[in-house]
């Protein structure tokens, strides 16, 4: 699949501010860290200003962004639509969250709930909007939303800690749980590709019927240049892939979690901003190894 950057920066940057809201609710709920009211509404605001930036370029690859309001629409079908009812959804919540805690209203602890499990909601009904395609092997799998969502907690967490040291609070129990975090989150994404690896069911026999001899295309499904080739078509050398899953793997991972083990807000930042980086080629990954099967009709023999 071809890797729109607008998608890119929407589901990284997204992902972080949900993260991060999550984080700071949780903190509301079970009191890990004592913060002051104007800590927390510095944080509330960082964090949905990451996912403001994340939603405004989910918008930049449409033809007509003036359309976008039709994707509210189909809410009972399209894991797109329950994405943005949701997300819409945040806002006055969060809103209501930053006003308890500024005038010390009641239903405090219900704001922070609210806030975190829309947060977790948010970031799974995204994560399922490619996870539900039957047609692309490679998201079609519980391990795409569990990925998201530990990639959510672990950027946002991480900048949490990255502000709550800005703060002025001591971090390194929250360090050695992103510590931990880290770790899980790429075993698990080491997991994903090794599954990878495994034969795939859909070949051109299984979907021409001939499944006793040998099936070649005649002719390419297209000969012209077409919204199918330039989207499903895309294609990179497996030597630059693999280059790219080192780099991912150095920058989403080891590099922060080295940055972790000290102390100070520059160290916190670093290992934040290079864990982004590592995040989005990640994500460029993450649809540049998928294969459609609409490449069965171009003469690949699998996907």
């Amino acid at each position: 699949m071809h890797p729109a950057f607008s998608v890119l920066i929407f589901t990284v940057t997204a992902g972080a501010g949900y993260g991060l809201l999550g984080w700071l609710s949780a903190n509301e709920l079970l009191v890990m860290f004592a913060m002051t009211a104007a800590q927390k509404i510095t944080v509330g605001i960082i964090a949905m200003v990451l996912i403001s930036i994340g939603l405004s370029a989910s918008t930049w690859h449409l033809t007509n962004p003036k359309n976008a309001w039709r994707a509210f629409s189909r809410f009972r079908t399209s894991w797109l639509s329950r994405e943005m009812v949701f997300a819409l959804a945040l806002y006055p919540i969060a809103g209501l969250y930053a006003a308890s805690l500024a005038w010390e209203w009641g239903g405090l602890t219900l704001w922070a709930s609210l806030s975190l499990i829309l947060s977790l909601v948010i970031v799974f009904v995204t994560s399922m909007i490619y996870a539900s395609l039957k047609t692309i092997r490679q998201w079609h799998t519980p391990l795409v939303p569990t990925l998201y969502l530990l990639f959510a907690a672990l950027s946002g967490g991480l900048a949490f800690a990255l502000l709550l040291a800005w703060q002025g609070h001591e971090t390194s129990s929250l360090q050695d749980f992103l510590l931990l975090l880290g770790l899980i989150t790429a075993s698990v994404k080491i997991g994903y590709f090794i599954w990878f690896r495994l034969p795939s069911s859909s070949t051109i026999q299984t979907a021409t019927g001939f499944s006793q001899h040998k099936v070649g295309l005649l002719d390419a499904g297209h000969s012209a240049p077409s919204f199918l080739n330039k989207e499903f078509m895309f294609q990179v050398e497996q030597s630059k892939l693999v280059r790219m899953r080192w780099l991912m793997f150095m920058a989403a991972f080891i590099a922060p979690g080295l940055l972790l083990t000290g102390d100070g807000v520059f160290g916190l930042l670093a290992a934040w901003l290079i864990m982004m980086a590592g995040l989005l080629v990640e994500r460029w990954l993450f649809f540049a190894e998928a294969r459609h099967v609409v490449r069965l009709l171009h003469g690949h023999q699998q996907v």
